[in-house]
């Protein structure tokens, strides 16, 4: 069996990268035992500077990319047709803000030393764009760890901490340095790259392309 290590460099407050797991998802099941794949979830932050109580949504839209709120609101009916495709519900008109999203990525990567990544990745996407929860929030975050099989104290003990700081900040470098621009993408053994969301078919194709490329 064909071997892949996926590192998928993405951030939470992203709507094309939950569409991009939940295609990326649904392309490894098609491929059954054809790859063994190692998915690994790697920080990027759209809104680094974002305070704790975070960023008005359509006043972002408005000053980052200069776009008014009837064109916003048709970005997000869109968003939320492709999730309805992959089968994500996206409830965007809920959210009033974009969040920081630091901290959820410290959580993300002590749920890597877990073994529960994936889990909490999915359960962090669904907590912001299906319930429009605060992930800048401990409390929150908390909460989610635990639906995610983790312990809620634990997780609340390490957000109150210091810890994985200096990893999450290394790890976006390395990314940046790897020539990340946008997200989602897929980085395949530190070799090459998929950008932006893809179709299930899409994933399917470029991930054989890729193992047979590295075999």
């Amino acid at each position: 069996m064909k071997k892949l290590n996926v590192d998928m460099v993405s951030d939470l407050m992203c709507p094309w990268c939950a569409l991009g797991l939940q295609a990326l998802e649904q392309a490894l099941t098609l491929l059954g035992d054809e790859l063994e794949v190692e998915l690994r979830f790697r920080p990027f932050e759209l809104n680094p500077e974002a305070p704790l109580e975070g960023i008005p949504v359509f006043d972002n839209m408005a000053s980052k990319y200069g776009l008014a709120r009837e064109q916003v609101l048709a970005n997000f009916a869109r968003i939320t047709d492709l999730g309805l495709a992959l089968g994500f519900t996206f409830n965007m008109e809920k959210r009033s803000h974009y969040y920081n999203s630091f901290d959820a990525h410290r959580l993300l990567h002590w749920a890597g030393e877990q073994g529960g990544q994936l889990a909490l990745k999915k359960a962090l996407l669904a907590g912001y764009f299906t319930d429009a929860q605060n992930l800048g929030d401990h409390q929150v975050l908390a909460d989610i760890a635990q639906q995610a099989g983790l312990d809620r104290q634990q997780a609340l003990a390490m957000l109150a901490s210091d810890r994985y700081r200096q990893e999450v900040r290394q790890a976006k470098a390395k990314y940046r340095q790897l020539g990340v621009r946008s997200i989602p993408t897929l980085v395949i053994n530190d070799q090459y790259q998929i950008v932006g969301s893809q179709s299930p078919a899409d994933y399917v194709q470029l991930l054989r392309e890729l193992a047979n490329k590295l075999a």
